[in-house]
Formats: C-alpha cells, sequence, structure tokens
C-alpha cells in the first residue's frame, strides 16, 4: 500500500486536473505516480514541462528508454521499471535489449545513464572518454544527464511513497 495516497483527477487541485487529464487522454489510464504528483502541482507542472522539453532532444525513444531502465535499475524504482519496460517494449525493444539496458549494457548511452546515476554525475575522465570514442557528443551526454535528473524524481518519489504499481510487475 501506498504511503503517499493518490489522488484523482476529481481529488486533485484545480491547477492540477489539466495536466492530469492531458496524461490520461495521452496514455489511455491516469498511472499512479501522476495521481501522486497531483499533491504538489508545482512541482507537477514542472516535471511536466522538463518531460515536454526532454521529448524533443536529440535522442531516440529508444535511447530515452534505455535510460529510464539503466536509471531506475540503479535507484531501485520497482514501479519505474515497470513502466519504461512496457514503454520501452512499446517502442520496439526485445526483452534482451531491455534487460541489457537495465544494466547498462546496451549500448553507450545505457552505460553513461547507468556510470551518472551510481557515481551521482561524478563521472571519470575515462568513463566520458569512452562515451565520445563511440559517437557520443557532449550535446547528448547533457541530454543523458537531463533524462537521468527526470527519472530520478520519479524513482524517488516512488521509492518514498511506495506508490501502488499500475503497469505490469517486473523482476528486479
Amino acid at each position: 500500500m501506498s504511503r503517499i495516497t493518490t489522488l484523482n483527477i476529481e481529488q486533485a487541485v484545480e491547477s492540477a486536473r489539466p495536466m492530469l487529464e492531458g496524461v490520461q487522454k495521452k496514455i489511455g489510464f491516469l498511472p499512479n505516480v501522476f495521481k501522486t504528483l497531483a499533491h504538489a502541482p508545482e512541482v507537477l507542472s514542472a516535471y511536466m514541462q522538463h518531460s515536454a522539453a526532454l521529448s524533443k532532444t536529440s535522442l531516440t525513444a529508444v535511447e530515452k528508454e534505455t535510460i529510464a531502465l539503466a536509471t531506475s535499475q540503479v535507484n531501485g524504482c520497482d514501479y519505474c521499471l515497470a513502466a519504461h519496460t512496457l514503454f520501452a517494449s512499446k517502442s520496439g525493444m526485445s526483452d534482451s535489449e531491455i534487460e541489457s539496458a537495465r544494466n547498462g549494457q546496451l549500448d553507450a548511452i545505457a552505460a553513461l545513464a547507468k556510470q551518472i546515476t551510481e557515481s551521482r554525475g561524478r563521472l571519470t575522465d575515462d568513463q566520458i572518454a569512452s562515451a565520445r570514442a563511440v559517437g557520443v557528443n557532449d550535446a547528448k551526454i547533457i541530454e543523458v544527464i537531463a533524462h537521468v535528473a527526470a527519472m530520478t524524481l520519479t524513482n524517488y518519489l516512488n521509492n518514498v511513497a511506495q506508490t501502488d504499481v499500475d503497469f505490469p510487475a517486473v523482476h528486479a
């Protein structure tokens, strides 16, 4: 049972309702993470704006899901692992690719996301050089950092709240 109650659209304050309705329309249902974020409409708004901006980065859908999976694995977020395993499969990733992404082994983006999360951003010169050696330029490094930051917010929120998982469960 969640330690922070979820709010449905009718229970949320007026300023949060349009955002929640937009998520529900886009995804087809209103995930519990957004119902939890609804307690803090300004944070919900900031998260939504950050997500909208990140949707315009140069990273592909697969790369974004790879970052989400690697970050969520390191942070031990069962909720986000379940959600992003589903989204990754919808983006065309196979079960083995999803597993490799979770472990930071799929590609340079997965490795970078895992390293950033594990080190809390304190990458070594060798780690940065390794990413660059396989074509990860400075813009992509910054985009990966931004995606890790967004995932860390929801990972920590779900870990603190113990948000009820409303996606198909996966094994950690």
